[in-house]
């Protein structure tokens, strides 16, 4: 056992020399950051409807009085419709969920149901909204963006991230009269947790346009791109001039 120790103890001793003469003691640890941002090819935009009583927009009834109630049937047939007038085909409309809300006591329940309507472009969202009867839709949003090809756009910025990062370095290092050297490590924070990049579904919700039956243009515009950002750590080598 004496034999098996000493001899781990005289390798470990002869390449103490050899590490501490490669140690690099002059090195920049840097931190650089790159936003993309894609244009999506699949847009989830989401119509929650929910049944009404017609008394509701009179102006005069008091919520007592509401007895004449709109089925949601009639609702989603009006919904339908206008998706139609875009160009929307019935297969690009699923039922996401159906939910029971309950009026006030003695009354009937409300149905609801939201419609995920996926398009490969924003420009019938317009249009769908223009043709559409607002009572009877609770909310409209823009869902999840989606681009086929994200997978190669997350890569390419973190490769902007990386450069970033070594331009970062090589500016402090002339700042101090030094030159980079080879890169020592390069760290991409938060790749333990998968969380190397953030990807936002832009949301919004339509009160104000819903006030007014139809959609501000130049609100859609700003939710329109799906936006990458990364973040890359290095530590590079310092060298003399």
């Amino acid at each position: 056992m004496k034999k098996i120790l000493l001899l781990l103890s005289g390798i470990a001793w002869s390449f103490m020399p050899m590490q501490a003469q490669n140690e690099i003691t002059r090195y920049i640890d840097v931190t650089g950051s790159a936003e993309m941002e894609v244009i999506p090819d699949e847009i989830h935009f989401l119509i929650e409807i929910k049944e009404y009583f017609k008394e509701e927009f009179d102006g005069k009834s008091k919520p007592e009085n509401y007895k004449t109630k709109i089925p949601l049937s009639q609702i989603e047939a009006g919904v339908r419709a206008a998706l139609q007038k875009a160009g929307v085909p019935a297969e690009s409309v699923r039922t996401q969920e159906v939910g029971d809300y309950w009026r006030e006591r003695g009354k009937d329940f409300l149905i609801s149901k939201r419609l995920d309507i996926t398009l490969q472009s924003f420009e019938p969202i317009n249009v769908i909204i223009k043709n559409l009867d607002t009572k009877g839709i609770n909310s409209m949003r823009i869902g999840e963006l989606k681009n086929k090809d994200l997978p190669r756009y997350r890569e390419e910025c973190k490769v902007e991230a990386l450069k970033a990062a070594k331009a970062k370095a090589a500016l402090f290092a002339e700042a101090v009269g030094m030159k980079l050297g080879d890169v020592i490590w390069v760290v991409e924070p938060g790749s333990d947790t998968g969380r190397s990049y953030v990807v936002t579904a832009n949301k919004m919700l339509y009160a104000s346009a819903l006030a007014d039956g139809i959609a501000e243009e130049s609100a859609l515009e700003a939710f329109r791109l799906i936006e990458l950002s990364a973040t890359m750590s290095a530590r590079f080598e310092l060298v003399a001039p």
